[in-house]
């Protein structure tokens, strides 16, 4: 209407626009982190962000962690990435890595904060390296000779899992991708032919019989040699998160290295994505397992799970002397209920049952929760497995026939015991 007042959008509309640049550079800022935020987050960012309001910094936060936030071990990379930006944005671009340690890590214990802090290093540095001139990164190719090249890679070998930062991450896939994973062979009842074979066929010596019209020329054969089943089973609990991430790679890899591959991932139940690891892309595979399994970082019930194995894929899977590989920390929020039991039954369904666990990295780690004293009797292998030098050791404890199972279990018995 004529006597209406003119409207004043001028001064609103680049304020929305400053906060929507913000916003998407904070968003660009956690994807780098780490975190899986793409467009779409963005988007119902900046909706939560109009419905909201921005009165208080607390409300930002809390609006902001709603969108971005769906897992327990993304929030201290969240709160630690939106106090740093929100106070300057400008630290996008000034923020040195040295700086970052002096930040409060929200509680984080000193073994949490370390990984946490190189990962926003990198982050809050990828505007800074990707601004710089590309001739400078062409002489510091050149300056790096294979000594060099082959130094850092041992070191990714030896580095633990929890403690890569992304770019290790990535190249930690690549090498893991890259792997194969020797098994050895066992004989088999079935017969193949051999003319240096000890057996003789006599159903191949008769048929050659009848062809030669009188001469009897004998035909022989050996044993078949193939190898035997694998089953996974993998602890994906909030304690073991850290490293199921990079276990899963290694899985789909085996999975599609070999035949006879079955895989399992359980937390507070137990889930079979032997399927989906059989497709070829490892990131659409990852994808299809994501969004199948139910209870990422969860609890663990490691009895209940095993009791499930048991009773409806043992018949299905473990057939023909399977190895199985045991993937978990032993740490069961039931305090072990049935566990015994239910390893004892695995541990006589299959030929070789070994235990990978984690924590066996520190020198002086002790089996005393409940649950990792239920497991420990029944195996008859117990390794470690926190770093790429430990699934090379993997591959080279499945390539032997390993102890027999009396001594196996006499050997950790008596561990058990020194240990108290």
């Amino acid at each position: 209407m004529a006597g209406d007042p003119p409207r004043s959008a001028g001064p609103a509309e680049p304020q929305a626009s400053r906060l929507a640049d913000n916003l998407m550079y904070f968003a660009r800022t956690l994807r780098a982190a780490g975190l899986p935020i793409g467009p779409g987050r963005v988007i119902d960012a900046l909706k939560a962000v109009e419905a909201v309001g921005v009165g208080t910094r607390d409300d930002l936060y809390w609006t902001l962690h709603a969108v971005f936030v769906n897992r327990r071990e993304q929030q201290p990379i969240f709160d630690q990435a939106f106090h740093i930006f929100w106070r300057n944005p400008q630290l996008l671009q000034k923020m040195l890595m040295a700086m970052l340690p002096s930040i409060d890590a929200g509680g984080a214990t000193e073994e949490e904060r370390e990984p946490m802090l190189r990962r926003l290093a990198e982050a809050f540095s990828s505007e800074r390296d990707g601004a710089s001139d590309g001739r400078e990164s062409e002489e510091e190719e050149i300056e790096f000779d294979a000594a060099m090249t082959y130094s850092a890679r041992e070191l990714l070998q030896k580095t633990d899992f929890e403690s890569l930062s992304n770019a290790e991450v990535e190249a930690a896939k690549r090498m893991i991708a890259a792997m194969r994973l020797p098994i050895m062979t066992v004989r088999t009842r079935r017969y193949a032919a051999d003319r240096n074979g000890r057996r003789i066929d006599l159903r191949a010596t008769m048929r050659a019989q009848l062809r030669s019209g009188g001469a009897i020329p004998l035909r022989y054969r050996k044993p078949r040699r193939r190898h035997p089943p694998l089953v996974v089973l993998c602890d994906i609990s909030g304690s073991m998160s850290r490293y199921s991430r990079l276990l899963l790679h290694f899985m789909h890899a085996i999975t599609n290295d070999r035949d006879r591959v079955h895989s399992f991932l359980f937390g507070t139940r137990l889930t079979n994505i032997t399927r989906h690891l059989r497709q070829r892309d490892v990131d659409l595979a990852l994808a299809r397992v994501a969004t199948k399994v139910e209870d990422w970082s969860g609890g663990t019930r490691i009895g209940a799970c095993l009791a499930e194995f048991n009773a409806h894929w043992s018949r299905r899977v473990l057939g023909q002397g399977a190895v199985v590989l045991l993937i978990t920390d032993g740490l069961d929020r039931e305090g072990g209920e049935g566990l015994d039991r239910e390893m004892e039954r695995l541990h006589k369904s299959c030929r070789r049952l070994i235990w990978l666990n984690p924590l066996l990295r520190f020198e002086g780690y002790e089996p005393k929760a409940q649950g990792a004293r239920a497991i420990l009797p029944h195996v008859d292998d117990f390794r470690t497995v926190h770093n790429l030098d430990s699934l090379d050791a993997l591959g080279r404890v499945l390539s032997s026939p390993g102890q027999r199972r009396l001594e196996a279990q006499r050997s950790y018995r008596a561990v058990i015991t020194e240990r108290g």
